[in-house]
């Protein structure tokens, strides 16, 4: 009963997940594709999780106006 509990909740966050992770992205005039980066084994994720903490591009991209 808790693993199927699990799996939902799992579940339920992916999509939103990948949707913040694309936008993080997009704030540095990169491709939302550069998510794949993570499915490769052993640096992918690491490599994403450097992409969300770099800063973004200052003023507006392809993508949009700068939230800032």
């Amino acid at each position: 009963m808790v693993s199927a509990v699990i799996v939902i909740v799992a579940l339920a966050l992916i999509v939103p997940s990948i949707a913040v992770t694309v936008r993080r992205l997009h704030d540095q005039n990169k491709s939302g594709w550069f998510y794949l980066i993570s499915l490769v084994p052993y640096v992918g994720g690491f490599v994403v999780l450097v992409f969300m903490c770099l800063e973004g591009t200052p003023g507006p991209s392809q993508y949009g106006e700068s939230p800032k």
